[in-house]
């Protein structure tokens, strides 16, 4: 008989799971995960008072982020991190750390887009970037936890 601790089990149980799915399928469980988690963090700034307006590059004025933008903001841009790790599953030789470093260099580069963002107020800036690192801290370990099963 063998003696098994939760903490075994689960790690078991997380990996079988993980290991046994697509990773399409983990990319959109994973987004849909971060979608929730991201317009949860949202909705918690928008109630403490952050004014929910931001302007896109050349706008003239801020416009409303509705309740369920970052959801959709975050389905659309895991669309390309979806794609990336199939990619990735099939001909890198390392889909998990490649997928990693490839993700945090470019949710790094995506603070850019709120830091200059016109006609902005600083708090909507700090929310919006730091949705993208929610969104992020979400999305990749899941996805790069599928990749790290590639079997070749």
């Amino acid at each position: 008989m063998s003696v098994t601790t939760p903490q075994i089990q689960a790690s078991r149980t997380e990996s079988g799971l993980l290991s046994t799915r697509p990773v399409w399928l983990v990319g959109i469980l994973a987004t849909l995960a971060g979608a929730v988690v991201t317009e949860a963090f949202a909705l918690v700034a928008r109630a403490a008072g952050v004014p929910m307006e931001a302007a896109s590059p050349g706008a003239k004025e801020a416009a409303a982020i509705p309740v369920g933008g970052f959801f959709g903001g975050v389905l659309f841009w895991s669309v390309a991190g979806i794609v990336l790790a199939v990619v990735l599953a099939r001909w890198a030789k390392r889909p998990a750390r490649t997928f990693t470093v490839t993700t945090v260099a470019l949710t790094a580069l995506s603070l850019a887009g709120p830091a200059v963002a016109p006609h902005t107020a600083t708090s909507t800036q700090i929310v919006l970037a730091a949705s993208h690192v929610v969104a992020a801290a979400v999305v990749v370990p899941l996805l790069a936890r599928r990749l790290a099963h590639v079997r070749r």
